[in-house]
């Protein structure tokens, strides 16, 4: 309360303080302060001064209190949004924004797009120079999804990632977290894997074979499967069956 205390410290240099008396000690049972008229109206000009000072502090702080409570009481404080500013997916770290087909003339294999999202909000791209895995990983970001809840955090609804490469059942198994759980699945005939849960890491092997690990982007439920050597990914709050059918359209 730096406002109160120089406020106090002006007060006290204005106020005639009284000499300290003098005391005399008479040899009896009892300590007593020999007074006088003069003494005693000084006496009395302390306690009024000294009543005076205690008052104006308490006005002072009472005043502060009041006066700083009413200026940060909010009543319906706003709730911050999280979610990034600029285009959907920016802080995921997927790679260099573009197009659908400015990605397609850089990577081999046929893109697939699931036709019941429609076009994808965004579309990035990261090639292996960037840190991406050997021939690259397209991934398509979805804002919105029939039936499926965005995320508070990234803004994202699904997000359908692409590379080529296979899953390495024995790693890709071993890295999934205790509270994570797995499972086979088919997807058109394609052998692929459910992990529901909240699985943060996921492991293949590139187009050269190289063991290549990144984390999950959404931190939701996954579906991975091996599209006739390409492998799809695709993340979100969504069920398996959702899921399922989703990638069933691909």
């Amino acid at each position: 309360m730096p406002e109160l205390e120089d406020q106090l410290t002006a007060v006290a240099a204005s106020i005639e303080w009284p000499r300290t008396p003098q005391l005399r000690i008479v040899r009896t049972n009892r300590l007593f302060v020999e007074t006088s008229p003069r003494i005693v109206r000084t006496n009395r000009r302390f306690v009024l001064a000294a009543a005076a000072a205690l008052l104006i502090a308490i006005t002072l702080a009472f005043t502060w209190l009041t006066l700083h409570t009413t200026i940060y009481r909010v009543p319906n404080p706003p709730t911050p949004s999280a979610l990034p500013p600029g285009r959907v997916g920016s802080n995921l770290d997927l790679g260099t924004p573009t197009t659908l087909s400015a990605a397609q003339a850089e990577v081999s294999w046929k893109i697939v797009v699931p036709p019941s999202l429609g076009h994808a909000d965004a579309v990035y791209l990261k090639p292996a120079a960037s840190g991406g895995p050997s021939g690259g990983e397209v991934s398509l970001v979805y804002a919105n999804a029939p039936g499926v809840q965005a995320s508070a955090q990234t803004g994202v609804a699904v997000l359908v990632t692409e590379a080529r490469g296979a899953v390495n059942e024995n790693f890709f198994v071993k890295i999934i977290g205790p509270d994570t759980q797995i499972e086979q699945v088919s997807v058109n005939g394609h052998p692929g894997y459910w992990v529901a849960g909240h699985p943060h890491d996921f492991a293949f092997s590139d187009a050269n074979g190289n063991f290549y690990m990144e984390q999950m982007r959404l931190a939701a439920n996954t579906l991975v499967f091996d599209d006739n050597g390409t492998i799809v990914r695709i993340e979100g709050a969504m069920t398996k069956a959702q899921a399922l059918k989703l990638a069933g359209s691909l």
